[in-house]
């Protein structure tokens, strides 16, 4: 079956700016993202590169100080602060990096799921069905204190991911694993995505970065390069703008080229001028 193309993540010249002591500050310069249903994408960056502000807008957390951020058709910058949040209780889903955060201590496994699952309007077999989806079939009747650090971190993807949201944003879910607990959340977030869900991790981790469909790579607030299928790629942007990946970049201290194209061929060619 043909897999589903349909955007689902768009950030249109999305900026966000601080104010500090020192002056204004842009975490997010910019940023022109589309990913489309189904699709496990990482993003990277040193500290300070914008990662956690991108991603707080995109969960609907934050409001850009301009642009737009459109998640399954819906943009939620045009929403007033009610309408957004029952979008992103519909919508969107969030992992944080501390297992025991994303769990209440004194429910069990199948309670945690079914308190998410009956918001979304589905009930106690779309919770078992995602815990047997995800390996946790025989943890049901657990407590978190019971289960393993990984176990904690899949129970999370399963409340996350039942009744279909559109998106599950993770910060940095295999921080605190060891590798064996690391593949089984990995096992977790490929199957969510052949499912149609869109899976969005900040990481550090190349172990989820070799798991994941598309890696994105952000430096200074704004979006160096997109690498897919081991690739690194160029960006253009709204306005036509090409960013160029930093060691490319790097060549032209001058910030100046040469581009010519070959329509045909649809490629690009950048030279020195």
């Amino acid at each position: 079956m043909e897999r589903d193309r349909r955007p689902v993540i768009e950030c249109v010249s999305l900026l966000r700016v601080f104010e500090s002591a020192t002056g204004r500050v842009q975490a997010v310069r910019g940023v022109d993202l589309t990913i489309e249903s189904g699709r496990s994408v990482a993003v990277v960056g040193p500290s300070g590169s914008g990662k956690s502000s991108l991603l707080r807008m995109i969960g609907g957390l934050d409001e850009p100080t301009a642009g737009d951020v459109t998640i399954d058709g819906v943009n939620l910058v045009r929403l007033s602060r009610p309408a957004r949040r029952k979008m992103r209780a519909r919508l969107l889903a969030h992992v944080h990096q501390r297992p025991t955060d994303n769990l209440l201590g004194h429910l069990t496994a199948l309670d945690q799921v079914v308190r998410v699952a009956q918001r979304r309007g589905v009930g106690i077999d779309a919770a078992r069905e995602m815990l047997d989806g995800l390996g946790l079939a025989d943890r049901a009747d657990h407590l978190p204190d019971q289960l393993s650090g990984g176990e904690q971190q899949r129970l999370a993807f399963a409340r996350g991911a039942v009744g279909a949201p559109a998106v599950i944003i993770a910060d940095e879910p295999t921080a605190e694993l060891d590798t064996a607990s690391t593949d089984r959340v990995l096992d977790a977030i490929e199957r969510l995505s052949s499912d149609g869900i869109t899976v969005l991790v900040a990481t550090h981790d190349h172990r989820v970065l070799a798991r994941v469909d598309e890696v994105v790579t952000l430096r200074d607030g704004s979006i160096a390069s997109v690498t897919e299928s081991g690739t690194e790629l160029a960006v253009i942007d709204h306005a036509g703008r090409i960013q160029l990946p930093p060691d490319v970049r790097e060549h032209f201290p001058d910030r100046r080229a040469r581009i010519s194209w070959d329509v045909g061929r649809r490629t690009f060619t950048v030279e020195e001028p």
